[in-house]
């Protein structure tokens, strides 16, 4: 399908519920449609015509137009199209028709644009809170344009989350927030009969820091990228190309051809490194520690030549809008060979060990099962989806950086476990060697940088599918005055495949939950909190972040 044929199905099928529409570059088209007609078009594309729902923005414009607005994003991947649907909203109550019961991965997408903008999505079939603390004082919307970055209220008293109920008869397990296999937090509700797993509640967000208030209020366009880095602990690079490339997108910036086939070269080294440390992780999961500490010996070279490129192991700081920072020049092409030999033949013989190991196959096959058609439901990115045989991938699907120019293979396995989750990655793993010897072959010669003044005029729109390690990366920017974006919307690729979860480990036995949420590699990010258990009184103390620094302060002055 062509976004001619797309356009001309959805203007027949929906006529004057479509006020506009228009290819705002090519491969992305850009409708806006009454707010009655919004279900009934989500529907259409989500159900009749194939397209995979991506996330929700929600914008406040009230301070230039006088409204809210949100858009639903989708993909039509085969066809490498891009559908933004604009729903504008009154700004005295804000609220528009819930997708989520015709599009269930809009889900949490729906609940979190109620929390942080005050957009009530009608009908919605599990409006409880989301992202904020379980304390935030009801009705303050920290997204709205005139709430401060740094307000700090006071907790508000008498709010708690409400969980779910557990079915009857039966029992309640927790899982977190803070549990050996998690490395960082998140609460899973167990509802279990015996072994059985029979229901799960989730509660995470424990440690939103409030990125994308930072972008669209304090921070200036090339400010962002180093920002954006530091959203992932391990894969960030990912986030400051698709953010640099969603600016470059809206300006109509044009990257010098040796910027984005460096974009490439670091994205491959940086999903290699990401690879084996989730593998080495996965091992540790099933108790198979020699392979952690076999991947991660593998891995530590390509940490020290990402060292040698940018000069860190993992935040790079690479990027600005416009290229790169630094140049890969040809002294360097060794070693990068070297590093990539080295890596290549003994990742192959971890892979063939892992491969040839009975008692490790049988841990891993038939866990955490999902199955095509509800990884397509639930629109999983990534490993995840590939394992369960839905061919996506956002390289080649929506090319970035140089991957329009680069021949690539992608990974499927049909068998939707965890066995084909860890398969995914592990060719993936060889198939990045591969690529990154493909682009420094073809790496051409010339600038580093477009002309890039850092202004750009407001209200312009970009966006931007990255491929990372665990799935695709998708920014969003609405530019705005001052130099900085209006709003800056962020979708990393954990977000749709935690909410896969509770059908992963539907009717598995308890043991397999941990092998499930590994299988994924779930990202949370650090936390800035403490809660500690005096085990002689039973007495709980919360320590906050300044009170942790004052007393280490205080610890290293007594030293």
């Amino acid at each position: 399908m062509t976004v001619a044929e797309l356009r001309a199905q959805l203007t027949e099928r929906f006529g004057d519920a479509l006020s506009r529409m228009d290819e705002r570059v090519p491969g992305k088209l850009s409708l806006t449609v009454q707010p009655k007609a919004l279900r009934a078009l989500a529907a259409c594309l989500f159900a009749e015509m194939g397209c995979r729902f991506v996330v929700s923005a929600g914008i406040d414009r009230r301070e230039f137009s006088g409204d809210f607005a949100v858009v639903h994003f989708f993909a039509r991947d085969p066809d490498k199209i891009a559908i933004e649907v604009n729903v504008f909203l009154d700004d005295g109550n804000p609220c528009l028709d819930s997708i989520t019961p015709v599009v269930p991965a809009a889900n949490w997408a729906e609940r979190e644009f109620a929390e942080l903008l005050g957009i009530t999505p009608l009908d919605h079939p599990d409006p409880r809170k989301l992202v904020l603390a379980d304390d935030w004082p009801p009705g303050m919307h920290p997204l709205r344009r005139d709430f401060p970055h740094d307000l700090r209220p006071e907790p508000a008293e008498g709010v708690a989350f409400q969980p779910k109920e557990p079915p009857p008869g039966a029992t309640v397990v927790p899982i977190g927030p803070y549990f050996p296999v998690l490395k960082e937090p998140a609460y899973f509700r167990l509802f279990v009969e015996g072994e059985q797993v029979v229901g799960c509640d989730y509660r995470g967000f424990y440690v939103h820091r409030g990125i994308e208030k930072l972008g669209d209020s304090v921070l200036t366009y090339n400010q962002i990228p180093f920002l954006a880095e530091r959203i992932c602990g391990i894969c960030g690079y990912v986030h400051s190309v698709c953010y640099c490339e969603a600016i470059e997108e809206a300006a109509g910036i044009q990257v010098p051809a040796r910027a984005r086939y460096i974009r490439t070269i670091m994205l491959e080294l940086e999903r290699i490194h990401s690879h084996l440390l989730w593998l080495g992780i996965a091992g540790h999961i099933i108790g198979f520690d020699t392979i952690l500490m076999q991947a991660w010996r593998i891995r530590e070279p390509v940490m020290w030549l990402c060292e040698q490129i940018s000069g860190s192991r993992k935040n790079y700081g690479m990027n600005l809008v416009g290229g790169v920072r630094r140049d890969i020049p040809p002294e360097l092409h060794p070693k990068i060979e070297e590093v990539l030999t080295s890596v290549e033949k003994e990742a192959v013989a971890v892979v063939n060990a892992i491969v040839g190991d009975t008692p490790l196959l049988m841990r891993l096959k038939g866990v955490g099962p999902l199955t095509r058609e509800d990884a397509i439901r639930l629109c999983v990115v990534g490993p995840t989806a590939r394992g369960s045989g839905v061919d996506l991938d956002a390289r080649r699907d929506h090319p970035y950086a140089a991957y329009g120019e680069v021949p690539l293979k992608v990974i499927v396995k049909e068998e939707g476990d965890a066995l084909a989750r860890t398969l995914v990655r592990l060719e993936e793993l060889m198939e990045s060697i591969t690529l990154v010897r493909k682009v420094l072959a073809q790496l051409p010669q010339g600038p580093l940088m477009a002309k890039f003044d850092g202004e750009i005029i407001d209200g312009l729109e970009g966006t931007c599918f990255v491929e990372a390690p665990r799935g695709e990366d998708f920014h969003y920017v609405l530019t705005g005055g001052e130099n900085r974006p209006l709003r800056w919307k962020v979708r990393a690729p954990s977000y749709p495949n935690l909410q896969a979860i509770p059908t992963m480990i539907q009717g598995q036995m308890v043991a397999d939950v941990p092998i499930a949420l590994g299988s994924i590699d779930p990202c949370f990010s650090c936390t800035e909190r403490l809660e500690t258990v005096d085990v002689r009184t039973g007495a709980v103390r919360v320590y906050g972040q300044e009170e942790l620094l004052r007393m280490t302060r205080e610890g290293r002055r007594c030293r």
